[in-house]
């Protein structure tokens, strides 16, 4: 896991379907072009902020877990 400060300008982020109309409390995803099984993950308020760099599988994981 790492933290990326710079990202391509070109990413689709997107965030959950279960966000519904609370926009204060999200975070939103991208998968990162040129870093096959990368994703990136960051807070949608703070779009210029730092973003997190998590492997798709422990991605995966993640979303699993909260799911239940």
């Amino acid at each position: 896991m790492s933290v990326e400060r710079p990202a391509p300008s070109n990413l689709s982020w997107f965030k959950s379907s279960y966000s519904g109309a609370n926009t204060t409390e999200c975070v939103e995803t991208a998968f990162l072009p040129g870093a096959p099984g990368s994703v990136l993950i960051r807070d949608s308020k703070r779009a210029d902020g730092p973003r997190l760099q998590v492997s798709s599988a422990a991605w995966a994981r993640f979303v699993a877990a909260t799911w239940r």
